[in-house]
């Protein structure tokens, strides 16, 4: 209540003698809060409210601008107070893709976002924001043993198991380096992407951990969605889709689709991966339930993608422990059925 008093302190500075309301519009899984303010002329705004102990809001301002110069719907800031974490923002509204997404309207909203993010990533340039590198990829690859095999499931690795991970992991980071790099926004699903109903869509939001790194990891993060699931073959046509305009926008996609697809699948190994640990680790750690009815289907993506390389079978293989499963000459059975197996 001290926040949101000091929020309402500070709009009557800004807003001299406007009568307006203050309401919770939502949070996201960090400390930052949002706010919307209804002033007695029917206009609203946002107010991001990020306490500077646990947030800062300079990375959201320099990505905003960023994003914003490459002509892409973003939050405008209309007035800010850093030392406080308060910025005041245009209001884009309370329909997410998500909520708002229906059959009839899917494929234009997707094609939006897809024209989107290839401006986005036409803007890019490097030495701007931080890089998505081996460090920070190899950090979130642990978040999945740590959280979401050892604290979640309380799967303690065998030597070989381990073994077999690491270099299942190598293999994984070897393949996201290998990619061209651009503007990555991180988070680029139906949850940050706002339904405009007269305006260009997608509104993008939740930007503020924007990197430098490799071009298929936003793909990954709209078509292989944590909060909703798309049939395969409809994916991958956004997918080719996405691919034909990057081509023609002078993106550097490789020019067999086959190895561009080889490379999202394996993004996606690693967005999935790290996607479970996190999932956990707010539950275990911060005491956020939300996400736990989402782990069963990014599950069900890491699944499809290690059956379909070999060289992701140590994954699948601790899938299939987590699954109470084993997989026994080729046929995947309840451990309860493998009379007297070894687990």
């Amino acid at each position: 209540m001290e926040r949101q008093q000091q929020i309402k302190k500070w709009l009557t500075g800004l807003w001299s003698g406007a009568e307006f309301e203050l309401e919770a519009a939502s949070a996201d899984a960090s400390f930052r809060r949002y706010f919307r303010a209804r002033r007695g002329d029917g206009s609203s705004f946002v107010i991001m409210d990020a306490p500077p102990a646990n947030e800062d809001c300079r990375p959201w301002l320099r990505v905003q601008g960023l994003f914003r110069g490459a002509g892409v719907h973003v939050p405008e800031v209309l007035a800010e107070d850093l030392g406080r974490g308060f910025l005041l923002l245009s209001d884009l509204g309370n329909a997410t893709y998500l909520q708002a997404m229906s059959a009839d309207n899917a494929a234009g909203l997707y094609a939006d976002a897809i024209a989107a993010l290839v401006r986005v990533q036409l803007a890019s340039r490097p030495d701007v924001l931080p890089a998505y590198d081996q460090v920070l990829l190899r950090r979130e690859l642990d978040l999945f043993p740590d959280w979401y095999l050892t604290k979640h499931h309380g799967i303690e690795l065998s030597v070989s198991e381990r073994e077999g991970m690491e270099e299942a992991f190598a293999r994984i980071l070897a393949a996201n380096l290998a990619e061209p790099r651009v503007f990555v926004h991180r988070d680029y699903h139906s949850r940050n992407l706002m339904y405009i109903a007269r305006g260009a869509n997608p509104g993008i939001i939740d930007f503020q951990d924007a990197v430098y790194g490799p071009i298929s990891y936003d793909l990954v993060s709209l078509l292989k969605d944590a909060y909703v699931e798309w049939d395969e073959d409809l994916a991958l046509d956004w997918l080719i889709r996405y691919w034909e305009q990057a081509r023609k926008a002078g993106l550097p996609v490789a020019a067999d689709f086959g190895e561009f697809f080889r490379a999202y699948e394996w993004m996606g190994v690693q967005r999935h991966l790290k996607v479970l640990g996190i999932f956990a680790r707010l539950w275990h750690r911060d005491g956020k339930d939300g996400y736990l009815r989402d782990m069963p289907l990014v599950a069900r993506y890491l699944r499809k993608a290690c059956e379909r390389y070999a060289e992701l079978s140590p994954l699948r293989y601790l899938l299939d422990r987590v699954e109470d499963k084993l997989t026994v000459l080729g046929y995947t059975m309840d451990a309860g059925q493998l009379a007297g197996g070894a687990r």
